[in-house]
């Protein structure tokens, strides 16, 4: 592959559809990227076997075998370096990162979360779009900042909330839509048009709205 593809280190902790997502479109050729490697916190994340399934480097650093966060995010940064990644996709990774980490990651470290940010950081967040009454909910993409879901909105995607839906009816909707948008916020960065910059998303150097890039 050329020098300017762009290399991914995709982090998860669990099932890895976002994961499987990602690879489906670079192996479409949709994605001008390539995974360098995988990360887990958790050995039997299924994740790991679909990475090993595209022939990709999968590695576990088992987050309960370290004494602190910070050797921890050490260890994760090393790892990281290691793969030689130009961007870091954080999939359903489940922990809560140092500020020193992010830091050193600042404007490479990208997030999908389950919410129409700012509203329902942290989790369940579809239980509490339902305990609210909301009539719609969705998923947002982020840079990653210090504060937790705190960082400038890069794009979201809107679904309806139906009366009668449960938790896990509404997050089947939002993770279709989380398969649809991540890879194309990728074929952003790896296109050289998205940065962040001042706090703030930057696409095709206009700085985006709060809600970021317009999806329906």
């Amino acid at each position: 592959m050329s020098n300017s593809v762009t290399k991914l280190c995709v982090l998860i902790s669990g099932n890895g559809s976002n994961l499987q997502a990602i690879i489906d479109e670079i192996k479409a050729g949709r994605l001008n990227a390539e995974i360098s490697g995988v990360i887990s916190n958790r050995p039997t994340a299924y994740g790991l076997e679909r990475a090993k399934e595209a022939g990709i480097n999968a590695v576990c650093l088992d987050h309960t075998g370290f004494d602190s966060r910070e050797s921890y995010d050490g260890a994760l940064k090393a790892q990281i370096e290691a793969f030689g990644a130009d961007c870091v996709v954080l999939a359903g990774f489940m922990r809560i990162l140092t500020p020193e980490f992010v830091d050193s990651f600042a404007g490479k470290l990208v997030n999908i979360h389950p919410s129409l940010l700012p509203k329902y950081k942290g989790l369940n967040t579809h239980q509490r779009a339902i305990d609210n009454g909301d009539k719609e909910h969705g998923v947002s993409v982020h840079f990653v900042t210090p504060e937790l879901d705190g960082g400038p909105v890069i794009i979201q995607s809107r679904v309806p909330v139906f009366e009668d839906d449960t938790a896990s009816d509404l997050a089947e909707r939002v993770q279709e839509q989380e398969r649809r948008i991540y890879p194309l916020v990728l074929s952003w960065f790896s296109a050289g048009r998205l940065s962040m910059r001042n706090n703030k998303a930057v696409l095709d150097e206009q700085e985006l709205p709060e809600s970021g890039y317009a999806s329906d």
